[in-house]
């Protein structure tokens, strides 16, 4: 399998970058083989040719229909849950990919 593009996308990037970096470590233990990135909602367009699977912030929820329209043929879209995302809890939001990409 190659590696899995994944981008966390939150408002401005600040809080989705601690979380990649706990992802991260959280793939790396888990011997997933992803590339995590964290940036901005308006930058999503920058990323999508190596981006897999989108992963966005709990407070982003209303736009996931619109994120959806716009890249869902391109990437899997998920909305990241707020018990993990609050504490940046990366071991967590990693099953939750895997359980989504059926890893």
């Amino acid at each position: 399998m190659k590696k899995l593009g994944v981008l966390l996308v939150c408002g401005s990037g600040a809080s989705s970058g601690f979380m990649a970096a706990n992802m991260r470590k959280a793939a790396s233990a888990a011997g997933l083989d992803a590339d995590i990135k964290a940036r901005s909602e308006s930058e999503i367009e920058n990323y999508i040719d190596e981006t897999d699977v989108i992963m966005v912030g709990p407070h982003l929820e209303y736009a996931i229909e619109e994120l959806t329209e716009y890249y869902g043929d391109q990437a899997k879209i998920i909305l990241m849950r707020s018990d993990y995302y609050a504490t940046l809890n990366g071991e967590k939001a990693i099953a939750h990919l895997k359980e989504e990409m059926g890893l």
